[in-house]
């Protein structure tokens, strides 16, 4: 840390750069990271025409557990402010991984992750128009549970016809310049645009959840400070083992034949292919939360209280069965996505096609047949990993957290957190090296989910 600091100091020490600090990629960067970030914190506290801000109490009760208070933290409480970007970006998230899932299973969207950037533009089209379909029909169920939860804060003189006509165009183009704001951020600033604004949206609740934990712990007499202070430990492990499932990886070592053309010798070098532990990422998270969000939404969110007997415990997410089902799926999705997204077949045959060959095994089937086994070992401690993980704001809610700071132990939020934290770091670092200034780290490189070293 103290390193990482003293290498922005000399940054900014160096006179010629305070100068042109604006034609300076680096800090032109940042300085538009920074820009487009405060636009949509700025926005997500801009209340949709109509509606009085001071009399959203009971969306704010709503949107404090469940699946509504996950959307407000990935919303950056823009949902419960009945904000222009109260949607956000999990539209589009949503529809990338319809888009995914197709590229898998129908043969003209894998025609076009073959052919190149042309393929991936088109893709990206199509994912655009799917966010657009997926906005129009969730911003009127939207306006609809605001209507419910918080029908006196809109204005009595409004036509409800026209308010939804024209409330639902706002939330589209909201969410769609959010979009715009992530694309402009991974072309002009700093990191992967989207997952920084979903990491900005996650930040932003920390302090108010911390300030509220605190009060609690000081109000309620439960420790007080000293349990406070554990709490602050326990989440900083929690961080801690997080990189390390994120970072974790197996390196298969690959040789390449020699090539001599004339005078020159071509190929020979030793090279590693790197297997994550977590191939998978968050995707078993978000497919097994949505499974277990099924039984809430056929009891209803009105009558989850009036629940009895097994159906009472897959509503309850401190509950055993819900913990113990939820950690199973996310085990069985972890196999499945990891088994649709890594391909030893394709990676066997683009190793013999090149002279490589890994040594010890025979290329082609035998080198597919090994890839296949060691994913399968490593996918076996990285799903109970990832499950672990997941199910710790369960048992952070169990030992008192409240719920908007368990959130923060483990799950979802977590795994985004620090990848996007990861990956942002590692390209501020490459930029530094590249101008041959030193790394953020004293030894050694900061390696983004990718599990590549910063390229310089």
């Amino acid at each position: 840390m103290r390193k990482a600091i003293e290498t922005l100091k000399n940054i900014w020490k160096i006179e010629d750069l305070r100068q042109r600090i604006l034609i300076t990629i680096l800090l032109q960067r940042i300085l538009i990271t920074i820009l487009f970030v405060a636009i949509y914190r700025f926005g997500s506290y801009v209340v949709l025409p109509g509606i009085n801000p001071s009399m959203l109490t009971q969306l704010h009760q709503q949107t404090s557990e469940g699946l509504l208070a996950l959307l407000n933290m990935f919303s950056g409480g823009a949902f419960s402010n009945a904000s222009i970007f109260a949607l956000g970006i999990m539209p589009y998230i949503s529809a990338s991984i319809v888009i995914q899932l197709l590229g898998i299973a129908v043969p003209y969207f894998q025609k076009l992750q073959r052919e190149g950037e042309s393929g991936r533009r088109k893709m990206n089209q199509y994912t655009r128009y799917l966010t657009i379909i997926i906005l129009l029909v969730q911003a009127p169920s939207y306006l609809l549970n605001l209507k419910m939860q918080a029908g006196p804060s809109l204005n009595a003189s409004l036509d409800w016809t026209l308010f939804m006509l024209t409330s639902t165009i706002i939330l589209a183009a909201g969410s769609m310049f959010i979009l715009w704001l992530g694309e402009r951020i991974t072309d002009k600033g700093i990191g992967n645009g989207i997952s920084l604004i979903i990491m900005v949206g996650i930040i932003a609740r920390l302090p108010q959840s911390l300030f509220q934990e605190l009060i609690s712990r000081m109000t309620d007499k439960t420790g007080g400070l000293v349990m406070f202070l554990i709490e602050l430990v326990v989440l900083l492990l929690v961080i801690a083992f997080a990189i390390l499932l994120v970072q974790g990886t197996r390196k298969i070592p690959v040789q390449y034949a020699k090539k001599i053309v004339g005078n020159k010798q071509y190929g020979g070098a030793r090279q590693y292919i790197p297997l994550k532990v977590n191939a998978a990422n968050v995707m078993p998270i978000i497919f097994a939360q949505a499974i277990m969000f099924i039984p809430i939404t056929l009891v209803g969110f009105s009558n989850v209280n009036n629940a009895s007997g097994f159906i009472h415990a897959l509503t309850d997410h401190t509950s055993f069965w819900y913990n113990l089902i939820f950690a199973v799926l996310i085990i069985l999705f972890t196999y499945f996505y990891t088994a649709i997204t890594i391909n030893p077949t394709q990676m066997a045959e683009d190793m013999k096609r090149n002279n490589g060959f890994i040594p010890g095994i025979k290329p082609g089937k035998q080198t597919a047949e090994y890839i296949d086994v060691i994913m399968s070992r490593i996918t076996l401690p990285g799903s109970f990993f990832l499950a672990l993980v997941a199910i710790m704001p369960a048992f952070a809610g169990i030992f008192g957290v409240k719920a908007e700071f368990a959130q923060f132990f483990g799950g979802t939020s977590l795994l985004i957190l620090v990848g996007v934290v990861l990956d942002t770091l590692q390209q501020v670092e490459s930029h530094l090296l590249m101008r041959h200034y030193d790394g953020l780290l004293k030894s050694g490189r900061i390696k983004g989910r990718s599990g590549t070293v910063a390229a310089y």
